[in-house]
C-alpha cells in the first residue's frame, strides 16, 4: 500500500476546514431551531422539540413570515416562467445573424455589471416619473428579471451552440412546419436544460435582496422581511425559518433533478 505524503494530509485537513466553514453555520442554525420553548439564540441548547418550527407559521411581533414567503414564492414562479420564455425566444433569435445583434447582446448582459442597488434605484425613479406605484409584483418583478434573464440568456446561447441543426432539417424535409418542429423536436431536446434554467431563475429571485430593497412597496418579500425582523424577533423562530427555507430549497433541487432525469430518459427513447 502506497504511503501517503504529508501534503495529502494537509490538503485533506484544509478541505475539512473549508467544509466546516461552509456548512458549520447552517448546522448550528438547524440545531438551534430544534430547541424547546425556552430556547435562546445561542448555545447551549435548551431542550429538544419542533416548537419553533411551528412558531414560524404564527403571527410575529412585527410582520409575518408566511405572507412574505407566499409573495416570494409567487414572485419566484413568475420570474421562472418569464425567464425561461424570454431566454428561449432570445436564443432562437440569436441563432440567425441580424443587424444590431452584438449591441443587443451586450445590452442584455449589462445589468449584471451595474450594481444591484443602482438597478433598484433606477427602476424606482422610472416608476415615480411615470406616476406608477412600486410593488413587489410590478417593479419588483422587473428588477428580478434584470438579474435572471441575462443568466438564462447566456445559458440558452450555450445550449443552442451545441444543438445539432440536422434534427430540424430532417423534420422540415418530412414536411413539418417551423412551429411543429420547435414543439416536437427542439423543445423536447432542450427541456432538461430549461429545467436547470428555471431552477436557477427561481433561486436567484427567491434570495434576491438588494434589487428589491427600494421598490418592494409596502409588502416585503421573504429576504426583506427577515432583514426587517432581525431587529425585533429575538427568538429561535428566525433559525427555524432558516431551517424550513433550506429544506424547501433542497426539495426544489430534488424535484428539478427528477425532472431532468425524466426529460433525459425521454430523449434516449
Amino acid at each position: 500500500m502506497k504511503k501517503r505524503s504529508l501534503s495529502f494530509y494537509l490538503l485533506a485537513a484544509f478541505f475539512g476546514l473549508f467544509v466546516l466553514f461552509l456548512y458549520g453555520p447552517m448546522i448550528a442554525i438547524f440545531m438551534l431551531s430544534l430547541q424547546g420553548p425556552d430556547g435562546n439564540l445561542t448555545f447551549p441548547m435548551r431542550g429538544f422539540s419542533v416548537y419553533w418550527l411551528g412558531q414560524v407559521f404564527q403571527e410575529q411581533r412585527v410582520g409575518s413570515f408566511t405572507d412574505a414567503f407566499q409573495r416570494s414564492l409567487v414572485l419566484g414562479l413568475a420570474v421562472l416562467l418569464l425567464s425561461v420564455i424570454v431566454s428561449v425566444l432570445a436564443g432562437l433569435a440569436f441563432r440567425a445573424r441580424f443587424r444590431g445583434a452584438t449591441f443587443l447582446f451586450y445590452l442584455t448582459i449589462s445589468s449584471l455589471i451595474v450594481p444591484s442597488v443602482l438597478v433598484s434605484l433606477g427602476i424606482g425613479i422610472a416608476f415615480q416619473v411615470l406616476g406608477l406605484e412600486t410593488n413587489w409584483f410590478s417593479s419588483g418583478l422587473g428588477a428580478h428579471l434584470t438579474w435572471t434573464v441575462p443568466f438564462a440568456f447566456l445559458i440558452v446561447l450555450g445550449v443552442f451552440n451545441r444543438f445539432n441543426p440536422s434534427y430540424e432539417e430532417a423534420a422540415r424535409d418530412l414536411g413539418a412546419t417551423d412551429t411543429r418542429t420547435f414543439w416536437e423536436i427542439v423543445l423536447p431536446l432542450i427541456a432538461p436544460s430549461l429545467v436547470g434554467i428555471g431552477l436557477l431563475a427561481f433561486t436567484l429571485s427567491y434570495d434576491e435582496f438588494t434589487r428589491t430593497s427600494l421598490i418592494s412597496g409596502q409588502n416585503n418579500t421573504l429576504p426583506l422581511e427577515i432583514f426587517g425582523m432581525t431587529t425585533n424577533v429575538t427568538s429561535p423562530a428566525l433559525y427555524a425559518l432558516g431551517t424550513l427555507t433550506t429544506l424547501f430549497s433542497f426539495t426544489l433541487i430534488i424535484l428539478a433533478f427528477v425532472g431532468f432525469q425524466v426529460f433525459s430518459k425521454r430523449q434516449q427513447q
